[in-house]
């Protein structure tokens, strides 16, 4: 997605609910393994028997600090965050709002609060008005007992960006890109007694287009080996040959020799299922020349495999155990995903033989109110809401993500675009990735597709998105470069990138964007929608997906996809509202043009684009799109009504202000616009009981009836008819005063670890138990017992409150606080408060 595919004017003015007042949204054919978390998601298996976490510990400072890369530096005043740690959600210290619950009481709104900052966010809208800065991290650890010629390394899953460390006063290295995982090999510096790891972390200019967070955001790990090991992502799983009856796996194992003297291995290995039982086992042999790298392929035959698929995402799990001379070595343990892809224009894409079409959307990396913080069920959680709510494919715009994020998406069923880079060597911001590019590409290509080679749901790899030199000769010659070291480091899977008009060429046209598919073996298409049949009447044998469309579009894009063999998806902008780009999914209202830009004004702080909120809950285009996916046969919403002489104004990547109410206290006799969703060929509406609209539906109408119907409480009922036969009914009642808060959490008993989460969602309700759709209350919240709040958050674009505090006020209704265990078993109680409403209390228990 890109601020400058269209021109825009200029100021946000006048919003929606202001407004109101003053009335009274190639084939690949190969089955691979997942790196990652056991079939529950209580524990992670690693790839390597001899990694350990290393994620506690760590001392941080928020600011540089001279000297702190030494050994002897002092840090016992810094503070102990927990890692994954992300400082650019944290509030920022300001004297001038210290009082947080005044500001609470009062409902002032600084314009420093929080984690937001107008003037000092060098990103501004773009990354959602935080601030990144520079950060200092140290941890002390005592030296492992390693092996003769053994080695020990650090493993940092992800650091935000450009990170330097140091080990006792000897620096390391350097990384800059913050979304490939990097080691470190300890041992030449390690010392007996204490040891200092110092990181630095530079997170400063304009370098991101969206939320990026700051600092440690994913795990650590430490690896402790000996002699002969199997390095990280040194396992290698693809399937040859799969069918119902058998699959072929190969499972192809590098060892490293750190010792002077040849080594004989023995590699065994063997397949289990979720029983238990060994599905199939073999093992190899080898001989290891001396500080060398040797790789050893083992071949095993499954007879009647589970398949993996989404809607069945079976999961085996291969171990891999090393002998060297009659003892144990090292270890490894993937799971393993049997499944058989290919994908060409005549069939498109099949999983297993079955045909499939991509019901896609795009994702940014941060969790909503946690930041970038990678805590695994956060992960795990969007990926549950995304296959709940009909997606089964999702593209990680436009950086790799986490390994848990991965896991899910195996565990649960979901493919996955595996994107890159958002930019090659031209830039789209002064201290982006193109500064680096063209020394650390190869490196951070390789980092993402080894460790992510072996997880079933990706399917196709992403070199980058709207690349501003993505046609021109270099680019073409650097998209060939990347494509050839994809496949180099894995063979089975197509190559694709988000291509783009040439809005950035203005005197370009599409055709001239033809050169930047010569390098790719599935052509991405962002908003192009049009192109598709004259580019198949071009190129007949190009597989095309949708790798961005607009949420408005989603019934056109549908349609293309299902009406085109060689289209074999559509993803959309996005499929969950995120940090940064600040209020691009905007609607407004005003007498006369849209003046908000692409971008609105502080404080819009999130993207509001998403068909799932910041939160986790459905907005208006989710239900629309349950009609285009045909998972509902009804859906009905009623727009905001608008002042006398203005008129809405929707984004490219908005929807306009609907709810799923009937409730508009003081609004009687006034007419509003209900819009009735269906595939019927006919919608019927009925007001207490009595006829309120009628209307035929053609393919013009694209499954939208619409009527005007005046205020008046009660009961709005809407039927879909096709053919004279009911299929749908709907039903909006008018609902009474807030009268009481209601705690519900996403589950009421989580595992007694810092990697679990109970998301509460506290709900403003009647006398009846029934959703006050449009309440803003302010709700504080009081925890005790074995956990604490990580977080609170709503789903409103603008309120740029805080996210540690523990309040918040409802949005539509709702808010949620975030419950993080301690780490020792028992239970968490939280209780809600809000003034003039019946508080309420839950307890989550932790086991």
């Amino acid at each position: 997605m890109n601020e400058n595919a269209i021109s825009h004017t200029s100021e946000f003015q006048l919003t929606r609910r202001e407004a109101v007042q003053g009335l009274a949204t190639v084939a690949a054919s190969s089955l691979l393994a997942s790196t990652a978390l056991a079939q529950t998601p209580s524990a992670a298996s690693k790839e390597k028997g001899g990694e350990q976490p290393f994620s506690d510990g760590w001392r941080f400072h928020r600011g540089d600090v001279t000297g702190a890369d030494a050994a002897s530096f002092d840090d016992s005043e810094w503070r102990t965050p927990d890692v994954p740690h992300d400082w650019s959600i944290e509030d920022l210290p300001d004297p001038a709002v210290q009082n947080r619950d005044s500001i609470w009481a009062e409902g002032t709104n600084p314009v420093r609060t929080g984690p937001f900052d107008l003037y000092a966010s060098e990103g501004q809208g773009a990354t959602g008005w935080t601030v990144g800065g520079i950060g200092w991290y140290r941890k002390t650890f005592q030296r492992p007992q390693v092996p003769a010629s053994g080695k020990v390394e650090v493993r940092f899953d992800g650091v935000y960006m450009n990170s330097d460390v140091w080990l006792n006063g000897t620096k390391l290295g350097n990384h800059p890109y913050g979304y490939t995982g990097f080691a470190y090999d300890l041992t030449p510096h390690l010392k007996d007694g204490p040891n200092i790891l110092a990181l630095r972390v530079d997170n400063t200019g304009r370098n991101s287009r969206w939320y990026s967070g700051s600092g440690i955001f994913r795990k650590v790990w430490l690896s402790v080996t000996g002699a002969v090991r199997i390095p990280q992502h040194g396992v290698y799983v693809t399937m040859p040959d799969v069918s119902k009856a058998a699959a072929t796996v190969k499972v192809e194992t590098t060892l490293e020799n750190g010792a002077s003297a040849a080594k004989s291995a023995v590699v065994r290995v063997r397949l289990l299922d979720t029983q238990g039982t060994v599905a199939a086992e073999t093992q190899a042999t080898a001989k290891l020349a001396p500080s060398a790298q040797t790789p050893i392929v083992a071949t095993l035959a499954v007879k009647n495999p589970h398949l993996w698929s989404t809607a069945d995402p079976y999961l085996y799990r291969a171990e891999i155990s090393v002998e060297t001379d009659h003892q144990p070595a090292d270890s490894a343990a993937v799971h393993v995903g049997l499944r058989k892809v290919e994908v060409d224009a005549q069939q498109g894409l099949r999983i297993n033989g079955e045909p499939i079409k991509l019901m896609g959307g795009c994702v940014h990396h941060d969790n909503g109110p946690l930041g970038s913080a990678c805590i695994q069920r956060a992960e795990e959680r969007r990926v549950e809401i995304l296959k709940a709510n009909g997606y089964n494919a999702i593209r990680t715009s436009h950086n790799p993500p986490s390994r848990e994020f991965l896991d899910a998406c195996d565990r649960l069923g979901m493919l996955v675009i595996d994107e890159a880079f958002d930019c090659w060597t031209v830039g789209k911001n002064p201290q982006d990735y193109s500064v680096y590019f063209k020394d650390w590409w190869q490196r951070d290509l390789e980092s993402m597709i080894l460790r992510d080679r072996n997880h079933p749901c990706v399917i196709i790899w992403s070199i980058g998105n709207e690349i501003p030199e993505r046609a021109e000769s270099n680019g073409v010659e650097i998209g060939k470069a990347l494509q050839a070291h994809a496949h180099k480091l894995d063979p089975t899977r197509p190559v694709t990138a988000a291509i783009c008009a040439p809005w950035d060429h203005p005197k370009q046209t599409w055709k001239d964007m033809q050169a930047a598919f010569t390098y790719l073996d599935i052509g991405g298409y962002n908003y192009q929608l049009s192109q598709y049949v004259p580019d198949h009447s071009i190129s007949p044998q190009r597989v095309m997906v949708g790798t961005e469309s607009f949420p408005l579009g989603a019934l056109q894009n549908w349609d293309a996809v299902e009406g085109n063999s060689w289209v074999i998806g559509d993803f959309v902008w996005t499929a969950i509202d995120y940090l940064g780009e600040s209020g691009i999914g905007h609607s407004s209202v005003s007498q006369g043009n849209d003046t908000s830009g692409f971008s609105p004004f502080y404080p819009w702080f999130n993207s509001y684009c998403g068909d799932i909120d910041l939160i986790g809950n459905k907005k208006p285009q989710s239900y629309f799109r349950d009609v285009v996916w045909r998972r509902s046969k009804i859906e009905m919403a009623v727009q905001r009504p608008i002042p006398a002489k203005y008129k809405e104004h929707i984004s490219l990547w908005g929807w306009s202000d609907e709810l799923r109410s009937w409730t508009w206290p003081g609004l009687d006799g006034v007419a509003l616009k209900v819009r009735v969703y269906t595939r019927g060929d006919e919608v019927r509406l009925f007001l207490n009981g009595k006829p309120a609209g009628q209307k035929q539906l053609t393919t013009k109408d694209a499954l939208k009836a619409e009527f005007d119907v005046p205020y008046s409480p009660g009961e709005l009922r809407a039927v879909a008819l096709e053919k004279g036969q009911e299929i749908g009914t709907l039903v909006f009642n008018t609902v009474g005063k807030p009268a009481r808060l209601v705690l519900t959490p996403d589950r009421a008993q989580i595992r007694a670890s810092s990697d679990d989460l109970s998301y509460v969602m506290a709900t403003v309700v009647d006398d009846q138990g029934r959703t006050v759709p449009d309440a803003t209350v302010p709700v504080r919240f009081i925890v005790s017992g074995n956990g604490t709040i990580a977080a609170v958050g709503n789903a409103n674009p603008k309120d740029v409150g805080s996210f540690k505090q523990p309040q918040k006020s409802t949005f539509h209704g709702t808010c949620v606080a975030i419950l993080q265990p301690k780490g020792e078993p028992g239970s968490i109680t939280l209780k809600a408060e809000a003034p003039n409403l019946e508080p309420a209390s839950i307890v989550v228990k932790l086991r």
